[in-house]
C-alpha cells in the first residue's frame, strides 16, 4: 500500500502556499459574512461577528457580540437601571493583537411593573475595536467567552463560547454583509456633546440643563437622560422636559439619601421632530439651585386646557371690541327660525376654527424654518397693527352709518360687519385676530405644549382653542331656543348699532398707541394718514350707495389702495423710546444675576404695548399702594421687559418658562435660585405672598 502523497516544500513557495490557504478559507467560509457559529436559546441568538472578510497586518478592525432577542425579551445597557446586568465579553487574541472594551449604543427605557431598566429589545450589536498583530500571517484566530442576561417576566442568564477565523492578506477587505450593521451601531453610539451642561442635585430633586445652538422646541421632540452610574436618580420617575430656543432642562427625581457626585455623567438621548434618535455623552458639573421643568401634559389634558382657555378668552379685554359685533348679531337672531340660528352659529364657529388652524399652520411653518414665533407674534409687526387699526375704524364707520355693507356694493374692508353668513364667518375671523394679544388662564400651558407637539397634535390643540372661543355661538346652534331669550328686534337696534361703533373707535385708538410704541412718531404719522384715507374711502363708498354711481366706488378703492401703500414705510420708521416707569429697571439676564448676587429679590414683568391684560395688571395690582410698599420694604428690584417689537431674547425667556406670549411674571428669590412663575391674572394677595417668600 502506498503512503500518503508528499509534496516537497521549498522556502520560496511560502507566498504561494499562503495564497492557496487564503483562497481555500474564503471558498469554505459562508458567503459575505464573518460570523461565528450561533449559541441559541428560545430567548436569544448570540454570535461573534467581525466587520472584515480579510485583515491586513497591523490593521484596525471591529469585533462585536451580536444579540438577536425574541419578542418580549430584552437585555441591558452598561448601567442596567433598577434591575439587570450588562453583557460581558472576554476575547482571546493571538500574540501582538489587541482589543478595547465593549461599547454600548444608546439604550431605551424599558418598564417592568414599577421598575425601569435601561437596555435593548429586538437586535443589538455591542462592538469592540481591535487591532491585528503587525506580524500576522496566514490567518488570525479569535476566541471569545460571553455572558448576558435576558429578561421578560423573569430573568435568565445565558453564556456562550465563540470562535472566528479571519484570513490575513496584504490588503484588508470589509464584509459587505456586516459592515452596514457595524455602521448603524456606530451611529447609535453616544458622540461627544457639542453643548455645555450643568446639573443641580438637592435632596429628592434634581435638574440637568443643556445649552447651545440647535436645541429648540421646533427641533427637539423628546429627551431622556441615562446616568453612567446606578443610584443617582430614580430611574422610573418621569423626566419632565422644558424646551426653549438654545437649551433644554430635564427634571430628575433622586433616591432618598443618594450621594451627590461632583459631576453627573451619562448619555442624553434626543428625538427630533422627524423621529430621528441621536445620543450624546454628557458630563455636567453639579452645583447651584435645582431648576424647575414642567412635566409634559397628556394630550387630553392639553386639549381640555385649550378648550377652557378659549372659552375664558371671551372674557378677556382684547376681545371686548368684538362684543359689539357679537351683540348686534345676537340681536338679529332674535325671533329667527331654528335653521337660521344654527346656520349663523355654524358660520361664526367656522370663521373662528379656520383662523385658529391658519394661525397654527403659520406657527408650525415658522418653527419648521427655525424661526421663533409664539402666541400673538403678529402683533410684533407694525404693519399688522396698522391694518387691524384701519379695519376697526372701517367697522366703526359702518356701524355709524357712513356706509352700508350687505347690499350689492358690500365688499372690501367691511366683511366682518356685513350681514348674512359671510358676516358671521368674518366676525369669527376678526375675533381671533384681536384675541391673540391676550393670554387667558389655562391657555399658557396649552399653547406652550402645543408648540412642542407633532404638527397634527398642534392643530388639534388650536382647534380646541377655537371651539372654546366659539362656544357661546356654538351653543346657540345646538340649542336654538336660547335665542328666544333675547329681546325682539325693533327700533332700539339702530340706536344700539350706533352706540356700538364707539368700542371699535376705541380699539382703533388703542392700536394707534401700540404702533406709536413700536414705530415712533413717524410710524404714527403714517398710521393716521392711512386712517384719513380709510375714512375717505368709507365716505366715498357711502356716496356711491346713495346714488353716486361708479365714481364713488373707484374713489373708495383708490383711497384704500393708497392706505395700503403706506405700509412699507412702517418697517423703516425708527422705534419710539420705551417709556421708563418710575421704579422699573430694564430687564436683562445679567442684571437679574447681579441683583440676586447682591442678595436682593427680583420681580420681573414681561409686557408689551399691545397686551391689555398686562396694562390691567399693572394699573390694578402692581401700582397699588400695598404692592409698592412691599416692594420697597423688602428692597425688591423691579425689572421690566418690553416684547412689543418681538425681542428674541425675551421670546426665549418666555419659552423657557413654558409661555408663548405675555404677560409673564417671575419672582426670583434673594441670594439665587429659580424663579416662581405667577399667573397671568394677578391679585394683590398673589403678588404679596410671592414677594414675602422671595425675600425669605
Amino acid at each position: 500500500m502506498r503512503g500518503p502523497l508528499r509534496i516537497p516544500f521549498y522556502p520560496g513557495m511560502r507566498p504561494f502556499v499562503t495564497l492557496l490557504i487564503l483562497l481555500a478559507g474564503l471558498a469554505a467560509a459562508p458567503a459575505g459574512a464573518v460570523e461565528s457559529a450561533a449559541v441559541r436559546s428560545p430567548r436569544a441568538t448570540a454570535t461573534l461577528v467581525a466587520d472584515r472578510l480579510a485583515l491586513a497586518p497591523g490593521e484596525e478592525f471591529r469585533l462585536g457580540l451580536r444579540l438577536r432577542l425574541a419578542p418580549g425579551w430584552h437585555s441591558y445597557w452598561r448601567n442596567a437601571g433598577d434591575a439587570g446586568a450588562a453583557p460581558e465579553l472576554a476575547l482571546t487574541l493571538p500574540e501582538g493583537a489587541t482589543a478595547g472594551t465593549l461599547e454600548f449604543p444608546a439604550p431605551s427605557r424599558i418598564a417592568t411593573g414599577p421598575l425601569m431598566s435601561f437596555g435593548y429589545e429586538g437586535e443589538v450589536l455591542l462592538p469592540a475595536r481591535a487591532t491585528a498583530s503587525a506580524t500576522a500571517d496566514g490567518a488570525m484566530h479569535v476566541e471569545a467567552e460571553a455572558n448576558w442576561l435576558v429578561c421578560a417576566d423573569l430573568c435568565i442568564p445565558e453564556e456562550g463560547r465563540f470562535r472566528l477565523t479571519l484570513p490575513v492578506a496584504p490588503a484588508g477587505r470589509l464584509d459587505p454583509a456586516l459592515a452596514p450593521l457595524f455602521a448603524a451601531t456606530e451611529a447609535a453610539l453616544p458622540r461627544p456633546s457639542p453643548w455645555t451642561a450643568r446639573a443641580a442635585l438637592e435632596g429628592a430633586r434634581g435638574s440637568l440643563r443643556i445649552d447651545g445652538a440647535g436645541l429648540s422646541p421646533g427641533l427637539v421632540r423628546e429627551a431622556a437622560f441615562f446616568p453612567d452610574e446606578p443610584g443617582l436618580i430614580q430611574n422610573a420617575a418621569p423626566q419632565a422636559l422644558r424646551l426653549r430656543d438654545g437649551g433644554l432642562t430635564l427634571g430628575l427625581r433622586r433616591p432618598e439619601g443618594a450621594a451627590v457626585p461632583a459631576t453627573l455623567s451619562g448619555v442624553m438621548v434626543l428625538v427630533d421632530a422627524g423621529g430621528q434618535r441621536s445620543a450624546y455623552a454628557v458630563a455636567a458639573p453639579v452645583g447651584g439651585a435645582v431648576e424647575a421643568a414642567e412635566a409634559g401634559l397628556p394630550l387630553w389634558q392639553v386639549l381640555g386646557s385649550a378648550l377652557l382657555g378659549g372659552l375664558l378668552l371671551n372674557l378677556m379685554p382684547c376681545v371686548f371690541p368684538i362684543l359689539a359685533m357679537k351683540a348686534m348679531a345676537l340681536a338679529r337672531l332674535s325671533g329667527a327660525a331654528r335653521g337660521a340660528v344654527r346656520a349663523h352659529a355654524a358660520s361664526y364657529t367656522a370663521g373662528v376654527l379656520v383662523s385658529f388652524l391658519a394661525l397654527a399652520g403659520m406657527l408650525i411653518g415658522l418653527r419648521g424654518a427655525g424661526l421663533a414665533a409664539g402666541w400673538g407674534f403678529q402683533f410684533t409687526a407694525p404693519a399688522f397693527v396698522a391694518v387691524l387699526a384701519w379695519l376697526m375704524l372701517a367697522i366703526g364707520l359702518n356701524l355709524s352709518g357712513v356706509y352700508a355693507v350687505g347690499g350689492p356694493a358690500g365688499a372690501g374692508a367691511g366683511l366682518a360687519a356685513r350681514g348674512g353668513h359671510a358676516g358671521s364667518f368674518f366676525t369669527g375671523v376678526l375675533a381671533v385676530l384681536v384675541a391673540t394679544p391676550c393670554t387667558a388662564p389655562f391657555m399658557a400651558a396649552a399653547v406652550g405644549a402645543a408648540l412642542t407637539l407633532p404638527p397634527a397634535e398642534t392643530l388639534l390643540v388650536f382647534a380646541a382653542l377655537g371651539l372654546g372661543l366659539a362656544a357661546p355661538y356654538a351653543l346657540l346652534g345646538l340649542f336654538p331656543s336660547l335665542a328666544g331669550l333675547l329681546p325682539r328686534p325693533g327700533g332700539w337696534m339702530e340706536a344700539l348699532r350706533g352706540a356700538l361703533a364707539f368700542p371699535m373707535y376705541g380699539a382703533a385708538a388703542w392700536l394707534a398707541w401700540v404702533l406709536a410704541q413700536q414705530a415712533g412718531p413717524d410710524g404714527l404719522l403714517l398710521l393716521l394718514g392711512g386712517a384719513v384715507l380709510i375714512g375717505f374711502a368709507a365716505w366715498a363708498l357711502g356716496l356711491a350707495q346713495r346714488g353716486g354711481g361708479r365714481a364713488g366706488r373707484l374713489l373708495a378703492g383708490a383711497a384704500a389702495i393708497g392706505a395700503l401703500a403706506l405700509l412699507p414705510g412702517l418697517t423703516s420708521a425708527p422705534p419710539a423710546m420705551a417709556g421708563a416707569e418710575a421704579a422699573a429697571e430694564a430687564w436683562s439676564p445679567a442684571r437679574v444675576a447681579a441683583l440676586q448676587a447682591e442678595g436682593r429679590p427680583v420681580f420681573v414683568n414681561m409686557t408689551a404695548a399691545w397686551c391689555i391684560t398686562c396694562k390691567v395688571n399693572e394699573q390694578l395690582v402692581l401700582r397699588s399702594a400695598p404692592v409698592q410698599a412691599a416692594f420697597a420694604g423688602r428692597n425688591l428690584a423691579y425689572l421690566k421687559g418690553d416684547w412689543t417689537g418681538g425681542d428674541a431674547v425675551i421670546g426665549a425667556l418666555l419659552r423657557e418658562h413654558g409661555r408663548e406670549g405675555v404677560p409673564l411674571y417671575l419672582v426670583y428669590p434673594a441670594g439665587g435660585g429659580a424663579p416662581q412663575v405667577l399667573p397671568q391674572l394677578l391679585t394683590e394677595g398673589i403678588v404679596l405672598r410671592a414677594v414675602e417668600a422671595a425675600a425669605g
